[in-house]
């Protein structure tokens, strides 16, 4: 199986390189990636120079072009394909109908994988994806069980790739627009869910709260660590009682599973983290590439500290409530 590495900047991109990666996704300095975060992501001229240190070291470089289209703007989107692929990206992952077709057309031969982001989670869905735009790769939403998964493998002509560490996100994918209301941007279309513009902490009574726009998402006692403000994982009050309503604020961690995603017939393993910083990277990655290469079993324990809440969950891989 593929390690597949996210890299926010130019310097996280050379360590996923040097850690291990098989290849590295990443995207560009625009509302045409799903990790739009000031400070992140690439200018042309970066990734034309991640690109060159990638290759001769045997890495691929993956572009995420996988927001959506906005109507008389197409020309941002299909700009990026255009340059992506005069770089030398190895592959394009892309989401949009449109700009799937867009690319097929204007760049047959360059490989194009279908991002999470258009929630593709059924042969049927797959397949058309397959016979309308080349597609060679889909990335699997995170709402699947390990049996879905390989069942999933088995009944699709292209391959398949897994998120197995990072944030997990409790939506469907590519549908999510609680962002939206709350800040006015949704993770689909400008690419970016709790802008950082919108995001404050502050203290209160001993506790740091965090707000997203105008709403309050958390109260974090003394010693709890505080999580980035993220509507699905907000603590609210219920029937006066104070808890997550929709998902904990936890990491996916699935190094305990790796041999049943092989046996399964998964080609890719996903590390999600654009928006982490390289300490994240290098560690998470290193970790990944010892227990594929059977050096070590990752330890859970030690990569829970670069996770969210310092807590990890194989989540909807065991599927232990059916």
């Amino acid at each position: 199986m593929e390690l597949i590495c996210p890299a926010g900047t130019l310097a996280a991109f050379r360590d996923a390189v040097d850690a291990g990666a098989d290849a590295v996704y990443c995207g560009f300095r625009d509302e045409t990636n799903a990790r739009n975060f000031p400070g992140l992501n690439l200018t042309r001229d970066e990734l034309g120079a991640a690109i060159a240190y990638a290759r001769p070291r045997g890495v691929r470089t993956l572009v995420a072009i996988n927001t959506f289209m906005r109507q008389g703007n197409e020309r941002l989107w299909t700009s990026a394909v255009d340059d992506a692929v005069s770089l030398g990206a190895d592959a394009l992952i892309l989401a949009d109908i449109g700009l799937l077709g867009y690319a097929a057309e204007r760049w047959p031969e360059k490989r194009r994988h279908l991002s999470v982001q258009a929630g593709a989670a059924n042969s049927d869905s797959i397949a058309f994806y397959v016979e309308a735009f080349g597609v060679k790769r889909v990335v699997l939403p995170r709402v699947l069980s390990i049996a879905e998964v390989a069942a999933l493998t088995r009944a699709v002509s292209c391959e398949t790739e897994v998120f197995v560490f990072g944030g997990l996100c409790v939506m469907e994918e590519g549908r999510c627009s609680l962002s939206s209301y709350a800040t006015g941007r949704s993770p689909n279309m400008h690419g970016v869910c709790s802008p950082a513009s919108h995001v404050r902490y502050h203290e209160d009574r001993g506790e740091t709260v965090s707000e997203l726009g105008a709403f309050t998402i958390n109260r974090f006692p003394a010693g709890e660590p505080a999580g980035y403000p993220t509507i699905c994982k907000g603590r609210f009050a219920v029937n006066g009682e104070p808890g997550y309503l929709f998902e904990d604020p936890v990491s996916l961690d699935v190094t305990q599973h790796l041999g049943e995603l092989a046996a399964a017939g998964v080609s890719a393993l996903k590390i999600e983290g654009r928006q982490r910083g390289r300490a994240y990277v290098a560690k998470v990655v290193v970790e990944f590439r010892r227990a594929l290469d059977g050096v070590a079993t990752a330890d859970a324990a030690d990569l829970s500290t670069m996770s969210e809440g310092l807590r990890t969950t194989a989540g909807p891989y065991n599927k232990g409530w059916r």
